[in-house]
């Protein structure tokens, strides 16, 4: 046998017919077109970390505006939920009101029972002492915090937003309150207004 029919005939043996050249050209690019397809499933957990100061927090109670402010301008703005009664000033535990006044955020909680919350230091020396000459406890744990966590379902999701519904705490959507919780810092003041 020539040299040549020698080479012919070995890949033309069963054991050897898929070993080809055009066929593992073939697997490699199917393989490297999955890998970038792959590649754009992949997620992180975590949006990347803001590390500019954020020197307060304003919120417009009746434009239902929470505005992060630094460097004198405007840096984020989020459509926000008040209390059931959000007109006014809160005096009263119960009465669904979002306080007015400057406070300060002062503690947080990962583990609230809306998504994140942190804490605003309401209520003041002079709420205390405006609830008791009227004769009433003014409350506390006012928040600004996410959705609930009952809340499972898109659709459910959708009927909290454009509404007030919370007991007096101010509530953003769980994506804004992850990006509130890494930009704002424990002793940011914070500031509500009508």
């Amino acid at each position: 046998m020539r040299p040549q029919e020698t080479r012919g005939a070995r890949f033309a043996s069963p054991r050897f017919r898929f070993w080809r050249p055009d066929f593992g050209l073939g697997i490699a690019a199917i393989l490297l077109l999955g890998t970038f397809a792959l590649s754009g499933c992949t997620t992180t957990s975590e949006p990347p970390k803001y590390t500019g100061p954020v020197e307060r927090v304003v919120v417009k109670k009746s434009q239902r505006k929470l505005q992060l402010v630094g460097g004198g301008q405007v840096m984020r703005e989020y459509r926000v939920a008040l209390g059931g009664s959000p007109v006014g000033h809160k005096y009263r535990e119960g009465d669904q009101r979002t306080p007015e006044g400057s406070y300060v955020l002062n503690w947080r909680n990962p583990s609230s029972n809306f998504h994140k919350a942190i804490h605003i230091s309401y209520p003041s020396e002079r709420d205390r002492h405006v609830s008791r000459q009227l004769g009433y406890s003014p409350g506390g744990m006012i928040m600004i915090h996410g959705m609930p966590n009952y809340i499972r379902s898109e659709s459910m999701r959708r009927q909290y937003v454009g509404r007030d519904w919370t007991q007096g705490c101010i509530a953003v959507q769980n994506h804004e309150m992850d990006e509130i919780w890494r930009m704002v810092r424990d002793g940011t003041p914070i500031e509500i207004i009508p």
